[in-house]
């Protein structure tokens, strides 16, 4: 409501301009019980159901700090339906509103979650699945200098040469998918990944199908032989390292900047100059604190 109450509602504006598309962001929707009641992702996650399948066996659910409900379930789903409202646009020459939920956005990307129940790869309790820590050959490892190894081998070709490289034999071993067996095969790989180093075990996994790769710390990720070769991460002039923007498009690829992010509200008066705003309405709007300014301070 708060656009509503500056005046600026999506049925006001689109009556100004009908090809307008208005994004609505909010965490629990533009209706229901807890439509103008607060929340964080926590919460977000927690009633979308994603939640209660997230975190260790006898543990309590825990949230991929805020990753899927703000960002994925939010910010991604929002932008995904902006894209599909320009698209439809190029056709009807219409604008329309779009509801992005968080709640609704992190449910509908776990579709996965609810489809795969009745097949077996979800149906038993958290902590005890295929891809949750159930399965000791999906599961992260600790190595002997302390660092962390994750291991993915689904497949039973890419399991063999976990197999393998981890020095067992797989005569002697119980068959992959004995859930029964798991418990105790991770307690055996556990074991055996506490022997080595980390960079022991990419030297034996490096270059194979096993799908075992090295849970790098986020500088670690930054100087990674692979992610340099990619160009996976920029820096900025004041040094500061970040993600490149993905996906790469082959002909109009994403022009990273190299300065530092800008402060909140630093071009406010910029772009509304840019947009025709005189420096009177921008004065007005101001002091109605409904546009912010941000300076940036000098660091001496």
């Amino acid at each position: 409501g708060v656009m509503e109450k500056l005046g600026l509602g999506p049925e006001v504006l689109l009556q100004e301009n009908p090809s307008l598309i208005y994004a609505r962001l909010t965490g629990f929707g533009q209706t229901g019980k807890y439509a103008k009641s607060a929340g964080h992702d926590i919460n977000y996650l927690a009633l979308s159901g994603v939640l209660s399948n997230l975190g260790r066996k006898d543990e309590n659910p825990y949230p991929p700090v805020n990753l899927l409900a703000d960002f994925a379930g939010g910010g991604v789903m929002c932008a995904l339906g902006i894209v599909i409202a320009l698209y439809e646009r190029a056709k009807s020459g219409r604008g329309q509103i779009i509801d992005a939920s968080m709640v609704k956005g992190v449910a509908y990307l776990s579709s996965f979650l609810w489809k795969s129940q009745n097949i077996g790869i979800w149906s038993r309790p958290r902590g005890e699945n295929l891809l949750d820590g159930g399965a000791p050959f999906y599961e992260i490892y600790r190595t002997s200098d302390g660092k962390f190894m994750a291991v993915g081998a689904i497949e039973p070709q890419f399991y063999d040469q976990l197999i393998k490289g981890l020095g067992l034999d797989s005569d002697e071993l119980p068959i992959q998918m004995s859930i029964s067996d798991w418990p105790e095969m991770k307690k055996k790989f556990a074991s055996i990944f506490a022997q080595k180093t980390q960079a022991e075990w990419c030297s034996i996994f490096d270059g194979t199908d096993a799908c075992v790769t090295p849970v790098l710390s986020l500088n670690d990720a930054a100087s990674h032989q692979h992610n340099k070769q990619r160009s996976s991460f920029i820096k900025n002039y004041q040094g500061e390292i970040s993600p490149r923007p993905a996906p790469l498009l082959s002909r109009t690829p994403a022009v990273p900047s190299c300065e530092r992010d800008p402060f909140i509200g630093e071009h406010t008066e910029e772009i509304l100059l840019e947009n025709g705003f005189t420096k009177q309405e921008i004065a007005t709007l101001h002091s109605d604190k409904i546009i912010g300014f941000g300076k940036p301070k000098a660091n001496l």
